[in-house]
């Protein structure tokens, strides 16, 4: 377990230290908030700081956090390494900066930063995007927490033709719209602390019966680093299959959300970065699960990452402790997928200009988002690999949101004469990453390494050189009087 612990250490102590870095680079002050100057008793509306840090870490930690560590961990131990490294100045540093610069423009959405800071070009290529996110978000989390509940919860068949399942869909579908109509404190901010407490007690369990069963883990040293057993390339492959707890561009859409509920900039580095860290650690600990059963021969690499967890569950918490955890796990989805939503809401409304403080509006708005919503979950259940196009999509996408958000940070830092690189360096890996995944997967182009990693890295160069020279521009231009917002 000395890998392990040397991650988690990396991660707990990196985060205290880099944290405290952005927090300084940024400088929060005593101005008013969005909260308290925009109130406007629906999605501006402040909330205690506890309580907004709880629900930042549920919206953005899905099945994210759980589900990818576990098939990450195929890779080897080189995942204890990597996953806080890429937490403390990769995906933490991106919520945190997210969120600030939302607080710093009336709490903005990323559609509206994109525009400001990217430019008339970006804005519609990224909403586009965006809102494709949000959508597939809302209906992946309603499909896998769903089919985890009933496998796992009630111990029955999955099937399309089941009416349990469409019940159980029916029932999150029903939550998700009334969490996605009312005002965010009446909703969210009234059972969010009930799910993170679960959350949180199926984590320590799963930690504490790693320690007390003492799992067998293996070092970096002996076991090596990158092999998979599909021979699948570690790099890409590994950043995004363990995007939620590494980097996440979903998160920037969950971050500028509660930018609209913090009552003090001086909350965002607990709210935004620390909770980032905390996803972080849910990701260790599950990738350490994970590999504690295949090396007891309990699971393999062929065992699906659903099954994975109610075989941790079981074997480290018994029945009762082991129906706890799962429900944690079921929590996770259903409260990033009800905020993704939601989101979608707000990103729609404002692009189009449509006034969410009047009822009739909102629900015209999220009635048109869940019919498609309904559509699309579907088609994902009724036909055969369905759902997994659906997901190799979503989570490509995913990382190319962050790619967008790294690009609209490093501007807004060029601007503000901040050391831009902390943003430029995490935005060019990712660039990377992503071209050179879809170059090379089936689902994208299907062409080989040698040729996918040149093209992408020609187009990192490219993707790092264009920013610095609008960044320039644009920074030039802002002295000169078209303005920047402090």
């Amino acid at each position: 377990m000395i890998t392990f612990f040397i991650g988690f250490a990396m991660l707990i102590l990196g985060g205290a230290v880099y944290g405290k870095v952005c927090e300084k680079v940024f400088c929060p002050d005593d101005r008013k908030t969005p909260a308290v100057r925009l109130n406007d008793g629906m999605d501006y509306v402040p909330m205690k700081k506890w309580k907004n840090s709880l629900i930042q870490l549920l919206n953005i930690a899905g099945t994210g956090p759980i589900l990818g560590p576990i098939q990450g961990i195929l890779f080897g131990p080189i995942a204890f390494i990597t996953i806080p490294i890429g937490c403390v100045i990769g995906g933490a540093f991106h919520d945190y900066m997210c969120g600030m610069i939302s607080v710093r423009n009336d709490g903005a959405q990323m559609p509206g930063l994109v525009r400001k800071y990217l430019g008339k070009y970006a804005y519609p290529i990224y909403n586009v995007f965006v809102c494709l996110l949000m959508l597939l978000v809302g209906t992946v989390f309603i499909y896998t927490p769903g089919d985890l509940f009933i496998t796992q919860i009630l111990n029955t068949d999955n099937g399309v033709t089941s009416p349990i399942v469409w019940i159980v869909y029916g029932a999150i579908f029903v939550y998700y719209i009334i969490a996605t109509l009312f005002p965010i404190d009446k909703i969210i901010g009234k059972v969010y602390p009930i799910f993170g407490i679960l959350l949180l007690l199926s984590a320590i369990g799963v930690f504490i019966g790693l320690l007390v069963k003492g799992y067998p883990l293996d070092e970096l040293w002996t076991a090596g680093a990158g092999v998979h057993p599909q021979g699948l390339n570690f790099m890409p492959v590994f950043f995004v299959t363990v995007a939620c707890g590494i980097v996440s561009g979903f998160h920037s859409t969950q971050s500028t959300l509660i930018s609209r509920t913090i009552s003090s900039e001086k909350e965002g580095r607990m709210t935004f970065y620390n909770m980032m860290i905390a996803e972080g650690v849910i990701a260790m600990i599950w990738a350490a699960a994970a590999m504690g059963v295949m090396k007891l021969g309990l699971a393999s690499a062929d065992t699906s990452a659903t099954d994975v967890v109610g075989i941790i569950a079981k074997d480290l918490l018994g029945s009762v402790g082991g129906i706890i955890a799962v429900i944690g796990i079921i929590v996770l989805p259903i409260t990033s997928g009800d905020t993704a939503l939601r989101s979608l809401r707000l990103i729609i409304s404002d692009a189009m200009k449509i006034d969410q403080t009047k009822k009739s509006k909102r629900l015209a708005v999220s009635l048109v988002i869940f019919a498609v919503v309904a559509a699309v979950l579907v088609f994902a259940k009724i036909n055969e690999g369905g759902f997994n196009i659906l997901w190799r999509y979503f989570a490509w996408a995913n990382q190319t949101i962050a790619v967008f958000a790294f690009a609209m940070i490093s501007i807004y830092m060029m601007r503000q004469k901040k050391p831009f690189i902390m943003a430029l360096v995490p935005g060019m890996f990712y660039m990377f990453v992503i071209t050179s995944f879809i170059l090379n997967a089936a689902i994208g182009f299907n062409l080989p390494w040698v040729i996918s990693y040149s093209v992408a890295g020609v187009l990192t160069v490219a993707y790092a050189a264009v920013l610095i020279w609008y960044g320039r521009k644009t920074s030039r231009a802002a002295l000169a009087g078209n303005g920047s917002q402090s």
